[in-house]
Parts: C-alpha cells; sequence; structure tokens
C-alpha cells in the first residue's frame, strides 16, 4: 500500500513516502544519490529528513520517484535533527550510540591530543559507508570526515 497524503504533511511522512516510491520502484539509494548528483550517505539522510532539500532537488526526486506534490512540497521543509528525529530503539541506531558510548571519550582526547582544545564539526562535515568483504563476515566501514574546530578565546 503506497502512501498516499490527504493534507499538508511533515518531513516525516515525506520520508515514508520516500521510502514507499524507492521500494515500489526497486531503486537503491546509490541509485537515487547518482541520478542527483550526491554521496549516497547525504542523499540517504536528506531525504529521511536530516537535510534541507533545494527546490530543484525536491522536484527531482518527485520525478524520479513519482511522488505527489504535497510530498514534494514537504521535502522542502526545514529538516527535522536530534535525538527525537531518529528511532533509538532501531538496533544499528541502537548500536551507534553504544560506539559514542564506549569510544566517545577516547575520540575527544585523541582530538584534544593531536589538535588541541576543538571539537570535530557535524556541519563541515562528510560520512562514507562502504561494504567490505570479509571471508569470517563482510565488514561495515563508516568513515567520518569532519573538520576541526579550535575552541576561541575572547
Amino acid at each position: 500500500m503506497s502512501f498516499v497524503p490527504t493534507a499538508p504533511i511533515g518531513r516525516s511522512e515525506a520520508a515514508r513516502a520516500v521510502l514507499d516510491a524507492k521500494r515500489r520502484r526497486n531503486l537503491t539509494w546509490e541509485a537515487i544519490a547518482a541520478e542527483l548528483g550526491r554521496s549516497k550517505v547525504w542523499t540517504t539522510a536528506a531525504l529521511l529528513g536530516r537535510h534541507r532539500v533545494s527546490d530543484e532537488m525536491a522536484s527531482a526526486v518527485g520525478d524520479l520517484l513519482g511522488l505527489e506534490e504535497a510530498v514534494v512540497q514537504a521535502l522542502r521543509l526545514p529538516p527535522e535533527r536530534g535525538a527525537d528525529a531518529v528511532d533509538t530503539t532501531d538496533p544499528v541506531v541502537y548500536r551507534l550510540e553504544e560506539i559514542v558510548q564506549v569510544y566517545g571519550g577516547a575520540v575527544a582526547e585523541l582530538i584534544q591530543e593531536e589538535f588541541g582544545d576543538g571539537i570535530m564539526s557535524a556541519i563541515d562535515f562528510e560520512m562514507d559507508f562502504r561494504r567490505v568483504e570479509d571471508p569470517q563476515g563482510d565488514r561495515v566501514v563508516l568513515t567520518l570526515n569532519g573538520k576541526y574546530l579550535p575552541y576561541r578565546e575572547f
């Protein structure tokens, strides 16, 4: 059953419509990203409601996926971010939280030691995702690439 909006919708409903259309058309995120000229990770996040989508991109996604105009309009709304925007009970999301709980302090300490007093940006940021074949079970490789931002004195 496909999602058919009856009233103005938000980014969450638009994301569900995108997922439904993606499955219906048997498209991959990689194919959608290639069509839009963006990275697979950024495209997936954007169409799930986490990044701004330009008017041109919203229209292109609408055409590619055969989306209703209400969904295309909702893609243009401001992104939804933060803890409420993700399902923390999803096993993958839960494991990412666990990684931060176990390694977050170590990463912060290593950034401090290597760069000084500052942080890794999540705004000037890129992320890559890839699969690496391994005879003991394929591996998920996530690369987090954020600009270093020093704290400033004033």
